[in-house]
């Protein structure tokens, strides 16, 4: 596959999964603007490392997407890199607290939703217009295992990732005669830096060793194995591909059945 030509805006993108992706579009062709709050110095890395791996052009946009003037800005400040828009947009920023409602900060609350509903659609919003000019576009937002399922502590994770799953599904259905389309990726628990922040949390709260505790987790999917960047990446590049171009509207679990119970 050649993604040659194509312009990527990857939210969340200067570590983990959003990263991961990045280099897997960039790996075949694609221009890719990084998003995030990284260091002066991580950014420059990045960059250097990307410029110098890959043929495309490559940017970085600073945006707190908790903020919805600074969303509105990164989309202007991409749309002035690159005039005839973005080809491929992927939702990838996201936080989580892990705490029952009744304990949940308000403030937490709202700034789960920004970063994972709001801002997705802002930038669906600024995005899609260039796309249905050009008859082509792919949007996919980083949704969870936890958007189809629950569980104690999560509910309001729950809540935002299967938030994303509707508009997914919405947006999906206004654009699909414009050759564009919108899907959610459903990671389950993944060998990413969330995920391993997630664990070293619920080990001191539990007073158990941090292998202890992510043995725990990864015990749970049936197949043993904690879901890869790599992976999520890949399935990135399906839904990017030709052959995806009747897959639109859905989302798609990478969970190793955990949801299958």
């Amino acid at each position: 596959m050649d993604l040659s030509g194509k312009v990527a805006v990857v939210s969340g993108s200067t570590t983990g999964i959003g990263l991961g992706i990045s280099h897997h579009l960039a790996s075949k062709g694609c221009s890719v603007v990084i998003t995030g709050l990284g260091s002066q110095d991580l950014t420059d890395s990045v960059l250097k490392d990307f410029r110098g791996k890959y043929k495309g052009r490559y940017e970085y946009v600073e945006g707190d997407l908790r903020k919805e003037d600074c969303v509105i800005s990164l989309c202007d400040k991409v749309l002035q890199l690159f005039p005839d828009g973005v080809d491929i947009l992927i939702n990838n920023a996201g936080i989580i607290h892990i705490s029952d409602v009744e304990d949940y900060p308000v403030q937490k609350w709202n700034d789960m939703v920004s970063v994972s509903l709001t801002a997705p659609f802002i930038f669906m919003r600024q995005f899609i217009p260039k796309m249905k000019i050009k008859g082509w576009g792919r949007i996919i937002s980083m949704s969870s295992q936890m958007g189809h399922v629950s569980a104690p502590g999560q509910a309001t994770y729950s809540a935002v990732k299967s938030g994303l799953i509707g508009l997914t599904k919405g947006v999906a259905l206004e654009v699909a005669t414009h050759g564009v389309t919108v899907n959610a990726i459903c990671p389950g628990f993944a060998d990413a830096p969330m995920f391993h922040t997630f664990v070293k949390v619920d080990a001191v709260e539990k007073k158990k060793s941090y292998e202890d505790t992510k043995v725990q987790y990864s015990s749970q999917i049936p197949t043993n194995q904690l879901v890869t960047i790599d992976q999520i990446g890949e399935m990135v590049l399906y839904l990017c591909s030709p052959g995806a171009c009747n897959v639109t509207g859905t989302s798609l679990l990478i969970d190793g059945g955990y949801t299958a119970r």
